[in-house]
């Protein structure tokens, strides 16, 4: 299958090379030359790494690599039958970048837009033929997560939304179907419970790690709501809250700790501090002043999660 994908920013990449570790042959567009050699540059830096793990062989890589063409134009994108828009979520340049790309493409190529949170209805309604068009959500890192939200706008006509289910089983991933509604099944249950989680520490209810030991320990939860955010993004994960608090109502309130941490300017591990404090990339304390309630020379949770499934694996996932 052919794969068109629009935009080579964090997004954009990790979609291509999840769509070439799948056997696809991949046309990567940006309007910079430069982004996407960059692009294409990275992706090969990230097979090598896997090769040096002895997790991808290197003719498999060079297969990979090979089955990736970085362009500029969309003349190039002839015979494409699956377009996924990569862009940063903004409805008009979503919008401006699908309208402009389907002229370029087959009548009934898939033109999916990979959006998180705005509605596929609004981005499908700028399309000369919005039946042709659904959401993919992919979750980071896209190769190596298991699920992608298949989301149904007002237009979408079904055979469209078969294409791009099967199309996500190509990928050797379970499509989780979805009428388009803010925020999704996903976004909604993670924030719903990062919300909560925020609001325990803001009452006092309870120390940051002991909220997501709850969460990583008692339902075994790869990591917890609050170290999710802080790798998110807090300020990120604020929009996503004023966004839902602004559709669906009092249950997304954003707290003000979230708030005032925001204004502060502690986004979070980018920041090397958000809920907690990050060094390297991972997570060394809690933030703020509050006694940390782990003894100390205690078990972290991941390392009893490792204990526990003898896999070395716990501390997957997002």
């Amino acid at each position: 299958m052919q794969v068109a994908v629009l935009g080579a920013g964090t997004m954009g990449r990790e979609v291509a090379r999840a769509c070439a570790l799948a056997g696809h042959e991949v046309r990567l567009r940006d309007t910079d030359s430069l982004v996407v050699r960059e692009a294409v540059d990275a992706i090969g830096e990230q097979l090598g790494r896997r090769v040096e793990r002895r997790k991808l062989s290197e003719s498999d890589a060079t297969a990979t690599m090979d089955r990736i063409v970085p362009t500029q134009n969309f003349a190039d994108m002839t015979g494409v039958t699956v377009a996924i828009e990569a862009v940063p979520d903004d409805l008009t340049t979503k919008r401006d970048v699908l309208s402009t790309a389907e002229d370029y493409f087959l009548t009934d190529t898939v033109l999916a837009t990979t959006t998180d949170t705005l509605p596929v209805t609004d981005v499908a309604s700028a399309l000369q033929r919005p039946e042709r068009a659904v959401g993919l959500h992919f979750f980071e890192p896209v190769d190596l997560t298991g699920i992608v939200e298949v989301v149904i706008a007002e237009q979408t006509e079904a055979g469209a939304a078969q294409r791009a289910t099967s199309f996500v089983e190509s990928l050797e991933k379970t499509p989780v179907v979805t009428r388009d509604s803010p925020g999704f099944v996903s976004s909604r249950l993670a924030v719903s419970l990062g919300v909560e989680a925020m609001r325990l520490v803001e009452e006092g209810v309870a120390h940051p790690r002991g909220v997501d030991n709850a969460m990583t320990l008692g339902t075994h939860h790869a990591r917890g709501p609050l170290e999710l955010a802080d790798i998110e993004g807090l300020d990120s994960r604020l929009e996503t809250l004023e966004y839902l608090y602004d559709e669906l109502g009092e249950r997304f309130r954003p707290p003000q700790l979230l708030k005032r941490k925001v204004r502060a300017g502690k986004l979070g591990r980018e920041a090397g501090e958000g809920f907690y404090v990050w060094e390297a990339g991972e997570p060394v304390a809690a933030a703020g002043d509050a006694p940390d309630p782990m003894p100390s020379g205690g078990s972290d949770h991941r390392e009893l999660l490792r204990s526990r499934s003898g896999s070395g694996e716990g501390d997957g996932g997002q």
